[in-house]
């Protein structure tokens, strides 16, 4: 889907959602070295989150847009193809 079709709203809450998750990202210590957040700003993020994904929901939902949709490449192989079936000609009877 294209940002062209998307609210305001919506095309804020989706570069939120990427800023913050960034924000987690580039905070995120090496494996066994201390966290720099408090525990309280770890509960804080993840109601933001949650938050901004009911607020995607409710927006898609008014919309008509389902949820479930993910990304695929166009190079990526199908999981169904169409197949053409070929009838053999029927033998006449003698």
């Amino acid at each position: 889907m294209t940002d062209k079709v998307l609210s305001k709203e919506q095309r804020i809450l989706r570069v939120l959602r990427k800023v913050l998750a960034n924000i987690v990202k580039d905070a995120t210590p090496a494996p066994g070295m201390p966290h720099t957040f408090q525990e309280k700003t770890f509960h804080e993020i993840r109601d933001l989150f949650g938050q901004n994904a009911e607020r995607e929901a409710e927006l898609a939902a008014e919309a008509g847009r389902v949820m479930n949709e993910k990304p695929y490449y166009t190079d990526q192989p199908r999981n169904s193809a169409a197949v053409t079936v070929h009838r053999t000609p029927r033998k006449k009877p003698d």
